[in-house]
């Protein structure tokens, strides 16, 4: 408990900094409780998992100090976030600066292919550990690219965007192979988020308002959707001790409450209509296909992102069914009590804005219509002064 409530302190710290000093020292101070949760409470691999958590991150949190160090020297000498937005930099330092923020918050989302390290941490994790870090440590990376990548170095951003933009792509597509492979619920799950995250990073290098807001969504999505997921893995686990999908099938018979909580939480994943998940695919797919003066092969880059939700629907469906019909060779599951109401008080805030947001993400949209249209309409600006200025240099 002492570990999850420091970790708490230091995400919440990561997400109101001001100043990058002390955002760079809560962003590393997150890293601690975590390594102890895994390390200490994990499963039979946790020094592994715990370790290269650890490594992977710190690897790439080693550059973005030197680009923090940097922006302070050339700012005079001030760490204060607002004040090192939007200046102009050249295109050199542009790029020198997304080079180390695109690799620490690429590492910590984590995109493809540097995503490795999250299927060991998810299943060496006990719960509470792989909830927390679905459900918010991965969103700190897409946070630093929205807050300090796009402001600081936009004209880098418009030079790699078609990268980042298919290596998205790539991540949505490996994310669903592999999670359609996995015998273990867990990595399942864990792959699962590589595709889901692909999505929130194709919205926001797609530099509009309709993809940026369904990015923001989706991470609220994602959080809400995979954290119930993992609830459900360990509440299984611990029942079975076990998180192999084979031992866990057939159960529906006599866990009616939990299969429907599942059941809602899987069409929550693969974007049914009428959940949270689809209306931020949706929006980050609109986006994708919104004509766009910085990318001018979007539709062929949102048809590529379509087989994702296909396979997405493949493996979760493919889970749902073997957890609660599974096959004709079923373990005996007679003994396995549902719910208690503990877990199901515990599970249905979660169910709650599964719909909220399907239903009625006016409500929250609504909350982050303002900064966004305000950062997009300040990054045109900038490339618009940029592309003045190379012409009077002409």
């Amino acid at each position: 408990m002492v570990c999850l409530l420091i970790m708490e302190t230091a995400m919440l710290g990561v997400f109101a900094a001001l100043d990058f000093v002390l955002f760079y020292i809560l962003w590393e101070a997150m890293l601690v409780p975590m390594y102890l949760l895994i390390g200490i409470w994990g499963g039979p691999r946790k020094i592994y998992a715990s370790i290269k958590f650890f490594l992977y991150t710190l690897a790439g949190s080693i550059l973005l100090l030197v680009a923090i160090i940097w922006l302070y020297v050339s700012n005079d000498y001030s760490f204060f976030i607002p004040d090192i937005m939007w200046k102009n930099y050249s295109s050199t330092a542009q790029l020198m600066l997304f080079g180390a923020f695109f690799l620490a918050f690429a590492i910590k989302v984590p995109m493809f292919p540097f995503h490795t390290w999250l299927p060991a941490a998810h299943v060496e994790a006990p719960t509470a550990g792989s909830v927390i870090l679905a459900s918010i440590l991965l969103k700190m990376g897409t946070y630093g690219f929205l807050r300090f990548a796009l402001p600081i170095a936009p004209h880098a951003v418009v030079q790699v965007m078609p990268w980042v933009l298919w290596l998205s792509i790539a991540g949505i597509i490996y994310g669903g192979f592999a999670a359609l492979a996995q015998k273990d619920m867990k990595k399942l799950i864990a792959y699962s988020s590589v595709g889901h995250m692909g999505f929130v990073t194709l919205g926001i290098f797609i530099l509009n308002i309709q993809g940026i807001e369904g990015a923001i969504l989706q991470m609220i999505n994602h959080g809400v959707t995979t954290g119930a997921l993992f609830l459900c893995i360990g509440m299984i686990y611990e029942r079975t001790h076990s998180r192999e999908l084979a031992l866990a099938t057939g159960v529906g018979k006599y866990m009616p409450v939990y299969v429907t909580f599942l059941t809602f939480f899987t069409l929550s994943s693969v974007g049914f209509p009428g959940t949270n998940s689809f209306v931020g695919e949706f929006m980050v797919l609109a986006g994708v296909f919104e004509p766009n003066k910085f990318f001018s092969n979007n539709i062929a880059l949102g048809l590529a992102a379509i087989p994702g939700a296909v396979l997405a629907a493949a493996y979760m469906l493919r889970m749902l069914q073997k957890i609660i019909w599974g096959g004709t060779s079923n373990p005996d599951q007679s003994w396995i009590s549902d719910l208690n109401a503990r877990e199901i008080v515990t599970l249905a805030p979660f169910l709650l804005f599964v719909f909220w947001i399907g239903l009625a993400p006016g409500t929250f949209l609504q909350f982050m219509h303002a900064s966004v249209a305000e950062l997009v309409t300040k990054f045109h600006a900038a490339q618009s002064a940029a592309t003045v200025a190379g012409q009077i240099l002409q």
